[in-house]
């Protein structure tokens, strides 16, 4: 892992993640991987042999209205908390509170400066 201030995560979030998935796989051959999240749900990784490369995301639900289908980054920061804080400071914009995902770590979604979304992530 690279560290501080590096790409740790691609995502792409989608309202058929499904039919992404296939895209994906038939375009640059990736192999998915289902992983249940509960309730139903499934995330998808995209994997070329054992290396992970993306995950997909299906976009359910009225927090999604109004967003179109789309990647988003994440960058590996020391403390979600702090970077959220830095980003505001900075100009940016909360897009979400800091939340955890169990196993994976600790999320904060923003906007730069000049409105790019991202993700800030502390990995568990």
């Amino acid at each position: 892992m690279a560290g501080h201030g590096s790409i740790h995560w691609n995502e792409l979030n989608s309202r058929d993640a499904a039919a992404t998935a296939a895209w994906y796989r038939d375009v640059l051959g990736w192999t998915i991987e289902e992983m249940p999240m509960g309730d139903g749900a499934v995330y998808r990784v995209g994997k070329i042999g054992e290396d992970m490369i993306a995950g997909i995301f299906q976009m359910d639900g009225p927090q999604f209205d109004g967003l179109p289908d789309h990647w988003a980054t994440y960058f590996q920061v020391d403390d979600a908390d702090a970077a959220a804080k830095a980003a505001v400071q900075a100009g940016g914009s909360l897009v979400s509170e800091p939340f955890d995902v169990p196993g994976v770590g600790r999320i904060v979604m923003v906007k730069d400066a000049l409105g790019a979304f991202l993700g800030l992530m502390t990995p568990s």
